[in-house]
């Protein structure tokens, strides 16, 4: 996998405040890429349309205690979809090459509409064990396709576009952007 500076990793729900199985599965692989220097910072995209729901916050969390530093981490309080996380990580974050961490049977459509909204995109897809929620989510992206089909032909702006923001620049341009935590692997 090429080193890029940017991880997008997409939100995939929450349980009782925490991520699902799912979404932790993601995480993992993005504190390794982390760890292992191919990323220096992630931007976790996920829903905050409501103050009893916080994925990003979540993911942010779960990411500080499995070592990344909190000033590697950038949130994206507003990608309810995978269109508006590509989107709002090109308008809005400024990211113009990443890294996309997401299951494997979402992947494909992951780098096509991010590519589409401008940003050079590779895939980490994480495997699943084929259970029901494997399943789920497979058959579920039968029908997403349709939208992404949409959403890339006619390019609506995200639900809230926003805007610009500066964490992820800001993360790249501090002292320590290109040294991995206390601990982690150095940067190859």
């Amino acid at each position: 996998m090429p080193a890029r500076d940017v991880a997008v990793v997409f939100g995939a729900g929450l349980w009782k405040g925490r991520p699902t199985p799912y979404l932790a599965h993601r995480l993992d692989a993005a504190a390794e890429l982390y760890r292992t220097g191919k990323v220096r910072v992630l931007l976790v995209t996920g829903d905050n349309s409501r103050t009893s729901y916080d994925e990003p916050s979540a993911m942010r969390a779960y990411l500080t205690a499995r070592g990344v530093p909190d000033g590697r981490i950038v949130s994206d309080y507003a990608g309810f979809d995978t269109w508006d996380s590509c989107v709002r990580a090109r308008k809005v974050f400024g990211v113009d090459r990443a890294v996309l961490v997401t299951q494997d049977f979402h992947i494909k459509r992951a780098v096509a509409l991010c590519d589409r909204a401008g940003v050079d995109a590779y895939g980490v897809g994480v495997p699943e064990p084929h259970d029901r929620t494997w399943y789920y989510g497979t058959t579920r992206e039968l029908f997403a396709a349709g939208k992404a089909a949409l959403d890339a032909g006619l390019r609506p702006d995200p639900h809230f576009l926003g805007p610009e923001e500066k964490g992820v620049a800001e993360a790249l341009a501090s002292p320590d952007a290109g040294r991995p935590a206390e601990g982690m692997a150095p940067r190859p």
